[in-house]
């Protein structure tokens, strides 16, 4: 039986927050959720001890398969642990962990547990090239871990040691809480140090077998805002090299965001500073031009996102080009072969195939059908300052520039409105449909002259 113990009760006082430490976002995701991830797949059960905001954070994670400890005085790693000992059988496997070591692979927490599975003890550590202010791993002759000495308590020679202890680990449950159990304060901050075990079992000739983390960010913890940037970024260039070995593009990997999941078919080209945030989809041929923004975003094949523009919560049909600086609000879908171009919002409408909103304009609550050529400046008038109403333009429409179509309101297949129109009622098909004033010209007026 593996069991999981994370560590979450501490305050967090360097992030400067109200906000606990562990519900900090890495990727969009809270760091305590990454942790329970990447272990929850190889567990049989996690326990999580809490302390500050213990009520925040569980309604945060809202998991009803975890334990919840609280730990009441926050005495030190060892003591966190004590507090879910009555949780742990002796036969088990117990994995040490910190809701504040956010990305931990599941990969390295298998390989640990199976070295604790045939000597009982595995210690996670990493060479660090600037090692202040964590644990050395202090090793005998024969290279086997004898203590780990924290940096406040370490000597001058002791301090030059790079090889430094990650605090995470896999125990047998019966060694846990037998040294657990005989650990004292033993140190400059009167607490209990969980890595105070590794003497005892080393007193008791436990073969302690350490596994030594390549990856230097995967063991990496937070303590203010600047762990937290570099956990983001870190994090982010994980994920691009996953995303470039599958045949995706990214031009720049250091100016790519991704806060959530993201599919994509291939031949895909994504350009400098695109964010993705929630569930995305792209197809094939899919290009994402620079400084987009996708949000829930369905994007099918052969598909341009021109320069700054935003895609939330909503569907892009196929050979279709939006932007730039277009804005696709939620509950949109735009059909295929279609263009919604620069300085136009789309609002909770349909758009269909092989119609264009070419520039400055406003579509909400909107139908439109295909081949509908809306012009420039057009705006539906959707809102009658308490609700909403429906705008249907049928099939083939022309809209003049600088028209206002308010709704509710039905234009009638292969209408034409002529430019700079109001139109308030509906408009019937194949006819053109204007309203302006009468143009005049005044003989005798004269322009003003400067005092």
């Amino acid at each position: 039986m593996i069991n999981t113990i994370i560590l979450a009760a501490g305050q967090g006082t360097r992030m400067n927050s109200k906000v606990s430490k562990v519900l900090h976002l890495v990727g969009n995701k809270v760091m305590l959720q990454h942790v329970i991830d990447a272990s929850d797949s190889i567990t049989d059960s996690i326990h999580i001890v809490i302390g500050h905001n213990s009520d925040s954070i569980q309604k945060v994670i809202n998991n009803n398969t975890i334990n919840w400890v609280y730990q009441k005085d926050q005495l030190g790693t060892g003591h966190a642990v004590q507090q879910a000992l009555p949780n742990i059988k002796d036969g088990s496997i117990c994995v040490i962990l910190y809701g504040d070591v956010p990305l931990i692979k599941t990969s390295t927490l298998k390989i640990l547990i199976e070295q604790a599975k045939n000597s009982d003890f595995s210690i996670l550590t990493v060479i660090q090239k600037d090692p202040s202010g964590y644990g050395r791993i202090i090793r005998g002759p024969s290279q086997l871990i004898q203590s780990i000495i924290e940096h406040k308590d370490a000597s001058e020679s002791e301090l030059k040691i790079d090889e430094i202890n990650t605090g995470i680990m896999a125990i047998r449950g019966s060694l846990l809480k037998k040294y657990l159990n005989q650990i004292k304060p033993n140190n400059s901050q009167g607490e209990l140090y969980l890595t105070d075990i590794v003497e005892k079992a080393v007193e008791d000739n436990v073969n302690i077998t350490s596994l030594i983390c390549d990856d230097s960010s995967e063991v990496m913890g937070i303590n203010d805002k600047n762990n937290l940037a570099e956990a983001e970024r870190a994090f982010q260039l994980r994920q691009v090299k996953g995303f470039m070995s599958n045949g995706l593009t990214i031009k720049d990997p250091s100016r790519f965001d991704c806060r959530g999941n993201f599919t994509f078919g291939n031949d895909c080209i994504i350009d400098t500073n695109v964010i993705l945030e929630g569930d995305n989809e792209i197809g094939n041929n899919v290009t994402i031009s620079s400084n987009c923004t996708l949000k829930n975003a369905k994007i099918s094949d052969n598909t341009i996102i021109l320069s700054n523009s935003i895609v939330e919560d909503s569907i892009i049909g196929t050979h279709s080009t939006i932007g730039p600086f277009a804005r696709i609000r939620p509950g949109t879908n735009v059909g295929n072969h279609a263009k919604i171009g620069n300085f136009v919002e789309v609002k909770k409408s349909s758009i269909g195939n092989n119609s264009k909103v070419s520039h400055l304009s406003y579509i909400g609550d909107s139908s439109v059908g295909n081949d509908v050529n809306i012009g420039a400046g057009v705006i539906t008038c959707n809102y009658d300052g308490v609700n909403k109403h429906q705008t249907v333009i049928e099939d083939g429409v022309f809209i003049g520039s600088n028209s206002q179509l308010v709704a509710p309101i039905k234009i009638g297949k292969y209408a034409t409105i002529g430019a700079g129109s109001t139109i308030t009622m509906d408009v019937p098909s194949e006819k053109l449909t204007l309203s302006r004033n009468k143009q005049t010209t005044i003989s005798r007026w004269k322009r003003p002259k400067k005092k």
